[in-house]
């Protein structure tokens, strides 16, 4: 199925010389719209709201997201995605996010569902300069209640002052492979928490990764996502605390 061109939701924050937080940008896209939430004195809050039920074959969502220097920006999702049923086709979500000098981004990010008959390529680009940080939250479920799960590739791929930081590719597309043990078992909810551009500190935990570079991520696996959600909350929260300039 050809892919449908698709407006990308942009946005983009800045600080001003008194210190206030103004959006230069709040574009919707094809997908998502950007939506002002009560005001905190030290950052701008934003929803990321969807406009449609979901992904369907040739859709193509697509997020720019700048902070500038100083700034801080956090964003929620009122509500997950869902991939559906793809009939043999493709679809594509690609993220870019570009956080200039000690500026601050924390993105609570809701479940990803991969339907049964899904194909989808996941993509994040972080760019981030010196000082900067980013908190993200990220939930992929594949499959619904009763499902195996469809196909995804995610890739992740995020720069800290010009070096690389992070660079995943979670292929995930074949059922068979990925369900071996070793891999992702029984399990179909993957769920991390990750800091780029800050140490989030904190006591050990048996599946932190640290990054080559200023910042850490903590992955865990579970059979549904009541669990794992409550687990990711205790470490965002944590982890929000540290990280928050």
């Amino acid at each position: 199925m050809t892919r449908q061109a698709a407006e990308p939701t942009a946005v983009a924050v800045e600080r001003d010389g008194a210190g206030r937080h103004i959006a230069r940008e709040l574009r919707p896209g094809a997908f998502l719209a950007p939506r002002p939430l009560r005001p905190a004195p030290d950052r701008l809050r934003l929803a990321l709201v969807g406009t449609r039920a979901g992904l369907l074959a040739g859709d193509d969502l697509r997020l720019h997201i700048r902070v500038g220097p100083g700034a801080r920006l956090e964003l929620t999702e009122p509500s997950g995605l869902v991939a559906y049923d793809h009939r043999g086709g493709t679809s594509s979500w690609r993220a870019r996010v570009e956080i200039e000098e000690v500026g601050e981004l924390h993105w609570d990010a809701r479940p990803f569902v991969i339907s049964e008959g899904a194909r989808v390529e996941r993509s994040m680009t972080v760019v981030l300069a010196a000082g900067a940080r980013m908190l993200w939250r990220d939930t992929l479920v594949l499959g619904r209640s009763g499902e195996r799960g469809g196909a995804v590739r995610a890739t992740t791929h995020a720069t800290y002052d010009g070096r690389e930081l992070l660079v995943e590719d979670l292929d995930l597309r074949d059922a068979d492979l990925r369900e071996l043990p070793g891999v992702l078992g029984p399990h179909r909810v993957i769920g991390s928490v990750t800091a780029l551009g800050a140490d989030p500190g904190g006591p050990p935990h048996p599946y932190r990764t640290a990054l080559a570079g200023p910042g850490a991520q903590i992955r865990l696996l579970d059979t549904v996502a009541p669990a794992i959600e409550a687990d990711l909350a205790a470490v965002w929260e944590e982890w929000r605390a540290v990280t928050t300039g």
